[in-house]
């Protein structure tokens, strides 16, 4: 069994195809074919050596992942041989607040993830695929997916059909985000540096589009476009380089929803700018195994289809990784782990 490994820290260079050893199930374990793998931001920052973990050996990395239960342990009642499932972010969160118990372990980041050809999870870390996903589908739900959903449905003030969403970019979650908000009926703000890319997401139904380079005080045309109002919820990828802009960006009484750090972690937010219009700041670390559920199928049942920028195949994952280091992505990029 083929699987990728990597010592964090090591970059993208560092990431080998090894021959890895199968292990036996153990109680509530399932074995499962990996098909499909999407990449995120947060893969190019444990390659590097910057995200929130340190590990001292190599790990399997990459935490979205789709396959097929290829046999089960004692004591699995959740699935059955056959089934297809994709694997939750947080294996030990399955619903409700979070807590240090609940996310004491990510895929991908301090414990072993899915870019191999077979991986071992405890059934409670899985969720069924809906008839209406492709593997591929399913595979960009895990992290991007319900980030995005705990961002605007779950962590929000409580966002109504009519309201705005502001989204950063045009990453997994930035555009992820635009399909959902849209399926929702929720009006959409997206930026990017590339008009090329900004004019990609009004073919998905971007109602408002502004490119951050001709536009630096981006945050003075959202307020334009929102008749002064402002953003409902903001989904704030870029972190010191953009926090400021998107609290200025977002509505009285709404919701900038922090979800990462493109552009380093820092900045400083005046206080009185959050007091005075009761905005609120909440941090989004991915979400549980309900919002997957959850994200899976409200995708299934409004007919989203993911976009999916390029696929590669399972020999050429570093390739894929420069391709997401590289910035050319609308949307998202999968790793294809059987032909």
């Amino acid at each position: 069994m083929r699987a990728y490994q990597i010592l964090p820290g090591d970059n993208i260079d560092g990431l080998r195809c090894v021959d890895a050893t199968q292990r036996e199930l153990a109680n509530g374990e399932v074995r499962i074919r990996v098909h499909a793998v999407s990449l995120n931001y947060r893969d190019l920052m444990v390659a590097s050596g910057n995200y929130l973990v340190n590990v001292d050996n190599p790990i399997i990395p990459c935490s979205d992942g789709a396959g097929e239960v290829l046999a089960v342990g004692h004591g699995v009642t959740r699935l059955q041989v056959g089934d297809r499932v994709a694997a939750s972010f947080f294996p030990y969160w399955q619903d409700g607040r979070t807590s240090p118990t609940k996310i004491r372990h990510a895929l991908g980041g301090d414990i072993d993830g899915m870019l191999a050809e077979e991986v071992v999870l405890h059934e409670d870390a899985l969720v069924k695929i809906p008839p209406q996903l492709s593997y591929v589908d399913a595979s960009t739900m895990p992290c991007a997916g319900v980030t995005a959903w705990n961002a605007m449905f779950e962590s929000s003030n409580g966002v109504k059909p009519g309201d705005t969403v502001l989204l950063l970019g045009t990453g997994g979650v930035s555009v992820l985000g635009l399909q959902l908000a849209k399926a929702a009926g929720l009006r959409t703000i997206i930026t990017s540096s590339s008009d090329e890319k900004l004019q990609r997401a009004s073919e998905l139904g971007a109602h408002h589009t502004i490119n951050y380079r001709t536009t630096p005080e981006w945050q003075e045309e959202v307020l334009r476009a929102t008749h002064g109002t402002g953003a409902d919820v903001v989904l704030e990828v870029g972190g010191q380089g953009t926090v400021t802009r998107s609290v200025a960006s977002c509505a009285m009484g709404g919701s900038v929803a922090i979800i990462g750090g493109v552009s380093g972690f820092g900045g400083e937010v005046n206080p009185a700018t959050l007091l005075g219009s009761a905005k609120r700041m909440v941090g989004i670390f991915v979400g549980s195994r309900l919002m997957l559920e959850q994200v899976m199928r409200f995708t299934a049942t409004s007919g989203i289809k993911p976009v999916v920028d390029r696929i590669f195949p399972f020999d050429q994952a570093q390739d894929a990784y420069r391709y997401m280091e590289s910035g050319s992505h609308f949307g998202k990029v999968v790793i294809a782990v059987t032909a």
